[in-house]
């Protein structure tokens, strides 16, 4: 396929498609790495063990956070540099981001061992829960480096038109951890560690299975030894547009803690256990929507770079369509089977009853949250980095963590449930008011650009 010819020229819907579902796929795949070690540990250990991760959730986040920072910042600007026809750039800022993504969760690894115990009792964990989160997030960072690797460069893999082998990195790992989850768990006996160790392993098979589509000359854009030394102006540019989803990354790591904290304070081990539940399902809810995001990015980044912002817009328009049927289906499936749902990870009685009332009002702005996803994906992608860090933190520094420590001291408990939908909310609209202008302001460029088109083809036939 030629994928300059067809980011230029193919129909969009049909595009979408073709960078969507396997994005779709790879990301659904991909949660199950979160939702299987939850329905293991809690079927398996117990609810103890759902409160553990729950613990340990915003630390995986901030590894996560710095995967993003250097994955998906290098990602949009591959994807501009091939639209310039700038190959040689491309190709530089692939190297550097390989090296960062190697040193940065090294040094993250280095940093949580020898603080472990006093950063997870800040991250909320209770002197039942600190053993079981000890024995999770430790061998967790012995593999930190592997998904980082993994989940980073497989962003690369689909900036340069490859969204089936991306998707084939992500479906490699979740088949591997659920075998190995099992395994461990359930026929060796091996507790919440096995549970850990099979997340590590399978992150370290899908490093190795990404690396070798670099190393084995199938890719278009090449690592090359000398774009491996680091340069200062390119890892600049790489963070400057990776920032936004880094710190949205790191924004939601604070307001698990928050929300930990919150929650120890208003409802003990029991409501713990619950919202690692929601949390479980809340990032398969969202991953689809953040498969739609990233099929549309390289898209809006080539056209945007190539100027053909008629195609920007309309690739804009269905990717907005397209998560907003997503998030209303899985929506409308927590409104019709809550507690089916709940019972996937446990059958304690007590559980089900509170995390089934808390995903009634928690999720109940969910379908509008796809248009705030995709128009902050979208600045991201053409490379407008404030916009985008602004919307990406709007939902959770701006808005969910101030109403998180003001709402519970009025309504309790029950005030930690509400917060997500008044954040929800109160997000979309600063959304559509920052798209607005964003839109308004491409349509005065379009107009310009026709302009300047005609006057060169009246110049042309006068000659």
């Amino acid at each position: 396929m030629n994928l300059s010819a067809d980011l230029r020229d193919k129909d969009i819907g049909k595009l979408l498609l073709t960078f969507s579902w396997p994005a779709i796929v790879g990301m659904l795949v991909n949660s199950l790495y979160n939702i299987v070690d939850r329905i293991f540990v809690g079927q398996g250990v117990g609810p103890v063990a759902i409160a553990a991760t729950t613990v340990a959730f915003p630390i995986m986040i901030i590894l996560m956070a710095v995967s993003i920072l250097i994955g998906v910042g290098a990602t949009a600007l591959i994807s501009i540099r091939l639209g310039e026809q700038k190959k040689e750039e491309a190709e530089m800022v692939a190297g550097n981001a390989m090296t960062m993504l190697i040193l940065l969760p090294a040094f993250f690894a280095i940093l949580f061992i020898l603080f472990t115990e006093p950063i997870l009792i800040g991250f909320g964990a209770s002197p039942t829960v600190l053993p079981y989160a000890e024995d999770f997030v430790s061998i967790i960072m012995i593999g930190s480096v592997f998904g980082s690797i993994s989940m980073g460069m497989n962003n690369f893999i689909r900036a340069e038109g490859n969204p089936r082998m991306a998707m084939n990195t992500q479906i490699l790992g979740a088949v591997i951890n659920i075998g190995l989850n099992y395994i461990f768990i359930f026929k060796m006996g091996m507790g919440i560690k096995g549970s850990a160790w099979s997340t590590v392993i399978s992150q370290m098979v899908s490093a190795v299975w990404v690396l070798s589509y670099f190393f084995t000359g199938r890719s278009l854009v090449k690592i090359r030894l000398k774009n491996l030394r680091p340069q200062v102006p390119v890892l600049l540019g790489i963070m400057a547009i990776g920032f936004s989803p880094f710190a949205m990354q790191v924004a939601n790591s604070v307001q698990q803690l928050i929300l930990n904290k919150t929650l120890m304070s208003f409802g003990g081990d029991m409501a713990l256990s619950a919202v690692g539940i929601m949390m479980s399902l809340s990032t398969l809810l969202f991953m689809p929507i953040l498969g739609v995001s990233q099929g549309a990015q390289p898209i809006i980044g080539y056209n945007y770079g190539a100027r053909q912002y008629d195609r920007v817009v309309e690739t804009l328009k269905k990717a907005v369509i397209a998560a907003t049927v997503i998030a209303l289906t899985g929506y409308l499936m927590i409104r019709i089977w809550p507690a089916q749902i709940v019972g996937l990870f446990s059958n304690e009685s007590e559980l089900i009853k509170m995390t089934t009332h808390a995903m009634m009002i928690y999720f109940a702005m969910f379908p509008v949250i796809g248009f705030q996803i995709i128009c902050s994906g979208y600045f991201q992608a053409v490379g407008k980095a404030r916009q985008s860090a602004i919307l990406s933190l709007s939902r959770q520094v701006l808005l969910f963590i101030p109403l998180l420590l003001f709402l519970p001291h009025i309504w309790g408990l029950e005030g930690v449930w509400r917060t997500a939908p008044i954040a929800d909310f109160l997000a979309v609209l600063l959304t559509a008011s920052v798209i607005y202008l964003e839109m308004k302001e491409m349509n005065k460029i379009r107009k310009k650009d026709k302009e300047k088109e005609q006057l060169c083809k009246q110049r042309e036939q006068l000659c």
